[in-house]
Order: C-alpha cells, then sequence, then structure tokens
C-alpha cells in the first residue's frame, strides 16, 4: 500500500510547492488536449474548423469544469478524514463517489452527444463552422463519461496528498492526443471531428492508467468491496460540499459562453481570435489554478486535524508563490500576445484578433493569483456556499454587465470587452477578504465564549 503525505505537519512552503507543482504538470498538459486539438487543426485546416474547435471545446471545459467542481467534494472530504486519522471513513467515501460519478457519467454522455446539434446553435456557433462544432462537441460529449472518471479518481489522489500519479498519467495520455491529433487531421483529414476522437481515446487510456496503478498500488487504508456500497450519507456529504463549486463553476462558465456567443455575433474572425486567446489563457490561468487546488486538499487536511492557523498561513504561502510567477506571464501576455497567438493560428487578422482580448487576460492573471488561493481556501474550509455566492455576484454583476457594455461601445475592441474579467475579480478579491475576516473574528469569538 501506499503512504498517503500529511500537510499537517513540517514546512508550509516547501510542502505546499512540492504538492502544486506535480499538479500544475498535470494541469499543463490537460490543458494540451485542447491546445494541441487547436494547434493541429489551425495548421492543417481552415479558420471555419479552428472557429468549430475553439467553441466546441469551451463547451466541454464547462462541462469538465463543472465535475471537477463537484469531485472537489471527494477531496475535501477525504483530505478531512486523513486529517481525523478516519481512513476508514476515507476508504467509504471514495467507494460512494464510484457509484455517484458513474451515473453521472453516463448520463451526460448520452445527453450531450444527442443533443449536440441544439448546443451548438445555442453557442451560435458562425454558420460556416457549424457542422464541425456539431461534431466536435457530438464525439467529445460522448466520451464525457471518461472526463468524469478520471476527474474523480485525480480527486481521490489529491485527497490523499499524491500529486505525482495524476501528472504521470496525464503525461502518457497527452501523448497518445498528439499522436491521434496528427493521424486524424493531418494524415486523414477528418477536421475537428479528428481531433475529438483523438482527445476522447487520450481521456480513456487516461482513466485504464489510473485504474491500473490503484489496482498495482493500493490505497494506504484498507480497502475492499464493503466499502464500494453506496453510502447515503456520504454521497449527501460530496454533494453538498462539491455541488456549490459544480453551481459555480457552471454559472461562472456559461458566463463565459454568453461572452463567446457576443464574439461570435462579430464574425468569424473575431470568434477565431477568441478561441485562439482562451486557449491560450487555459495556460495563463494553470499557476493560480495549481495552487488553488492543492490549497484545497492541504486547508482541507489542516482544518481536520483542527490546525486552522496553519491553513492561513499556507494561504499567504499560496498567493506569494502563484504572484511570483504570474507576474512574469502577465509581461509576455501583455507585450507578445500576438508571438503567442501564432503558436495556434497562421491567419495573421486571426492573431492580431486575438493579441487585443489577451490583454485584458494579462491583467487578470495578476489579481487571480489572490482570488483563486482564496478560493482554493475556503473549498478546503467547506465553505463552499461562499465560494459559489461570490463566483456568482462576480459573473452575473459584473462580468456579463460589462462586457455588454463594452461590445456596444464604437469601434468594437476586444480588449475593452475582456476588461469585464479582470474588473468580475477584482470585485470577488474584495469580497473573498471580508468573509475571510468575517471568519478569523468568529472563530477569536468561539475561543473566547467560557466552555460550562
Amino acid at each position: 500500500m501506499q503512504k498517503n503525505r500529511s500537510f499537517t505537519e513540517g514546512p508550509i512552503l516547501s510542502t505546499l510547492l512540492r504538492f502544486a507543482l506535480p499538479v500544475l504538470g498535470a494541469m499543463i498538459l490537460q490543458a494540451m488536449y485542447g491546445a494541441v486539438d487547436l494547434l493541429v487543426v489551425g495548421q492543417f485546416a481552415d479558420p471555419a474548423a479552428v472557429s468549430a474547435v475553439s467553441t466546441g471545446s469551451q463547451l466541454m471545459h464547462t462541462l469538465t469544469t463543472v465535475v471537477i467542481g463537484l469531485a472537489m467534494g471527494v477531496t475535501v472530504l477525504v483530505g478531512r478524514s486523513i486529517g481525523e486519522k478516519r481512513e476508514d471513513k476515507a476508504g467509504e467515501i471514495i467507494g460512494s463517489s464510484v457509484w455517484l460519478f458513474g451515473g453521472l457519467g453516463l448520463l451526460l454522455s448520452v445527453a450531450i452527444a444527442l443533443l449536440a446539434v441544439p448546443l451548438s446553435r445555442l453557442m451560435h456557433a458562425p454558420e460556416p463552422a457549424f457542422v464541425q462544432t456539431v461534431q466536435y462537441v457530438a464525439i467529445c460529449g460522448a466520451g464525457t463519461l471518461f472526463i468524469t472518471a478520471y476527474n474523480v479518481l485525480g480527486s481521490v489522489f489529491r485527497g490523499l496528498g499524491d500529486s505525482k500519479t495524476p501528472l504521470m498519467v496525464v503525461a502518457i495520455a497527452c501523448v497518445v492526443n498528439i499522436v491521434g491529433d496528427l493521424l486524424f487531421v493531418a494524415v486523414i483529414p477528418l477536421g475537428a471531428a479528428g481531433a475529438a476522437l483523438a482527445t476522447v481515446l487520450a481521456q480513456g487510456i487516461s482513466v485504464g492508467l489510473c485504474l491500473l496503478l490503484l489496482k498495482k498500488r493500493g490505497l494506504p487504508f484498507p480497502f475492499d468491496r464493503g466499502c464500494l456500497r453506496p453510502r447515503r450519507q456520504h454521497i449527501v456529504q460530496t454533494v453538498r460540499v462539491g455541488a456549490p463549486i459544480a453551481l459555480q463553476d457552471l454559472l461562472v462558465s456559461l458566463s463565459f459562453l454568453v461572452l463567446l456567443v457576443i464574439i461570435n455575433s462579430l464574425g468569424v474572425t473575431a470568434s477565431a481570435g477568441m478561441g485562439v486567446a482562451e486557449k491560450l489563457c487555459a495556460f495563463i490561468m494553470l499557476v493560480p489554478s495549481a495552487f488553488s487546488s492543492a490549497l484545497s486538499a492541504f486547508v482541507a487536511q489542516n482544518m481536520g486535524a483542527g490546525q486552522p492557523v496553519r491553513a492561513r498561513r499556507a494561504l499567504l504561502c499560496g498567493i506569494l508563490a502563484s504572484l511570483a510567477i504570474a507576474v512574469a506571464i502577465s509581461w509576455l501576455s501583455f507585450f507578445h500576445g500576438e508571438m503567442l497567438a501564432a503558436i495556434f493560428s497562421r491567419d495573421g487578422e486571426v492573431n492580431l484578433a486575438a493579441a487585443d482580448y489577451l490583454k485584458g487576460y494579462a491583467i487578470d492573471v495578476l489579481m487571480t493569483s489572490f482570488l483563486f488561493c482564496f478560493i482554493g481556501f475556503f473549498n478546503g474550509c467547506g465553505n463552499t456556499t461562499f465560494v459559489m455566492l461570490q463566483g456568482l455576484i462576480g459573473a452575473f454583476g459584473v462580468r456579463i454587465p460589462i462586457s455588454w457594455l463594452m461590445s456596444r461601445l464604437e469601434p468594437v475592441s476586444l480588449f475593452r470587452i475582456s476588461l469585464a474579467t479582470p474588473a468580475s475579480t477584482f470585485v470577488q478579491i474584495v469580497l473573498c477578504a471580508l468573509f475571510l475576516v468575517y471568519t478569523v473574528r468568529r472563530e477569536k469569538e468561539k475561543r473566547s465564549v467560557p466552555v460550562g
């Protein structure tokens, strides 16, 4: 049996970095699934295919973020059980999650594959790219079971303090995806459909590898058939913790889909430019996202062990480490956006549009170093309802109204539209800071109340 990593003792910064860096590596490779699709399609197909992949992958990204959000319930509950030294409970939580996410994955696979046409129409896919968008959504949608299975398995590993196994698995799957893209797009000219086939194949292999490694290594506590019984209390707990995160991620992603609809109405060049920029943003935002995910597991174990002060120190360490890296990423994105866009597209007009849109994210990545770490901290504490509320306020109270307003100003500028994102991030940071002050004061008040 493998030994899980404890976050409840030892130096905070070095422990957090050793855990966060493999998480970052896995996220980079996972983001390469869609990025490689766009890269190969951009080099061997036309702008319509690029638009199809960018629109379809945006929809699949929305779905994936919902699954990851719900699976965060598994990470938090397993981590908290490890911190409480309740390994038996952790095994039961993992077993119950198999039933919960297995059923969810099957349901989503069937639904998305059948609804590919209305979903593509809902997203206002440009007419020249509509057929390829439907193909991409239908094929990737049919493989949703693999997306669900991989993300819940990754949540289990992270809850146990193991971030290296998901990194290794995704690295292998990414190689498969690259080979598949070259085969189905460059050699066999299937366009967006070929890119989707390669992605689903890679995701299926990642699930198989995770299961093989779990069987070979085992878990750091007894896990038998008895643990695989669906236990209502653990399923309810997982949903209670994960559902607010999933709902927030869904609605926030929908706000970006609204943004996509606004920009799609500006034509294929603007649509393709945003698609290229969003692929770059998928990498730009990985550093704060990795620290957010790492903090969730780190904080969950420490809150389970009754160490809230250590958890807050980890929050500060995460913010500083994330910000240090974000400064360099922000500079590169703001001043060299066109060069970065050329990685994914050979069309000069598309690259100019992407660079214009990317400037807003160059500002946002500095601010998300704070916001994402706050989110990871509150998720680990189990304050997921607050995480949901602040996300909804930012998305629907700030991002959508500002992006709509900017799209109405002449001349239309993708840079001005993209400023809606850092504006919403700023508001969310203020809300998180106020809530942190509130929780610390409440904690001190509880300590000051005499027992008996």
